[in-house]
């Protein structure tokens, strides 16, 4: 395989929308290395030189079936990567933290270092797209319609924010893993009202963002030059509560609408990402986030939409549309 232009997969160990994504690599024949940055060890071995050869950075990458030459890979999909913690293992707290901070500037800054293959999506710019303030106001920008939204600590500002919007809701401003009870919670958009405010508004800023009165959701896929763009109906105000409760149709967006998501990417430097938007009762599109890595297995099997296809297709070029 070191011979072949590999195909580099970055991802957890159960991931069905990679999973989706080789199947489709393999049908073309297109050699795919996959492996975790939490195998390092016996599972994953980086060897990377600088400054001996004619390449910035040359060496391999090995799991126990794989090889990837570096100064070949011909696309890195960097899918959604668990960083070792070394909690397991005999290691002190302090020699814990010494080590996984190792693994992620060494691997990753080996992998960073790669400027040949295309990137979906490079790293460090999906962190600056990660960002909702940044979002919002990039989305401004480029012409989208944005609902009215506050980010504040202010318990005062943030009520009279409500009082001014009538129907308001709160937005978690970054998804971390929270666990009460033993049990897996999720933040989900929630309707606000300005009584519920105390002064733990204080600790840190929050985000609430006036309601818009939706017809339907539409999850939209860009990658490279297509996009996909799903309907997603329900009576939910946040529809990832309950999947069995939705109805999915393929939307046909305006063709301005379309150009303004691309430009929201290309400003990033991103070659994919899923967007949500909402519809109100006047067919009016509104932007609400853009989440540089989302998933979408589940829309290619409730539309038969060739996603997968598409992200085969962008990796084995190896280079932007």
């Amino acid at each position: 395989m070191t011979e072949e232009r590999p195909v580099l997969v970055v991802t957890e160990a159960v991931d069905v929308t990679a999973d989706m994504v080789i199947t489709e690599l393999n049908r073309r024949g297109v050699p795919v290395v996959r492996f975790d940055p939490s195998d390092i060890g016996t599972g994953l071995t980086v060897s990377a030189r600088f400054g001996t050869c004619p390449a910035p950075v040359a060496g391999q990458v090995r799991t126990p079936s794989r090889t990837a030459d570096l100064t070949r890979v011909r696309s890195v999909y960097w899918r959604r990567p668990v960083w070792p913690a070394f909690q397991e293992g005999g290691l002190s707290a302090d020699d814990a933290r010494f080590a996984a901070a190792q693994v992620r500037y060494g691997l990753g800054g080996t992998l960073y270092a790669l400027d040949g293959p295309l990137w979906v999506n490079h790293p460090l710019r999906e962190a600056a797209a990660d960002y909702k303030p940044a979002q919002l106001a990039t989305a401004q920008r480029l012409g989208l319609t944005v609902p009215p939204t506050i980010v504040t600590n202010d318990p005062d500002e943030a009520r009279e924010f409500i009082t001014a919007h009538g129907q308001v809701i709160f937005k978690t401003l970054r998804w971390t893993p929270v666990e009460r009870d033993g049990v897996a919670v999720t933040g989900w958009a929630e309707p606000v009202t300005a009584a519920e405010l105390d002064e733990s508004v204080r600790v840190t800023p929050h985000l609430f963002q006036a309601r818009v009165d939706k017809a339907a959701d539409v999850r939209v896929l860009v990658v490279g030059r297509r996009t996909f763009a799903v309907g997603i109906g329900s009576d939910l105000l946040d529809w990832r509560r309950d999947y069995s409760a939705l109805s999915y149709s393929v939307v046909e967006l305006p063709d301005q609408l379309t150009k303004m998501l691309h430009a929201f990417l290309e400003h990033y430097g991103l070659v994919s990402g899923s967007f949500d938007l909402a519809v109100d009762r006047a067919g009016n599109y509104w932007w609400l986030e853009l989440n540089p890595n989302g998933q979408w297995a589940w829309l290619e099997d409730e539309t038969g939409l060739d996603m997968s296809a598409a992200f085969a297709d962008l990796l084995t070029r190896g280079e932007t549309p």
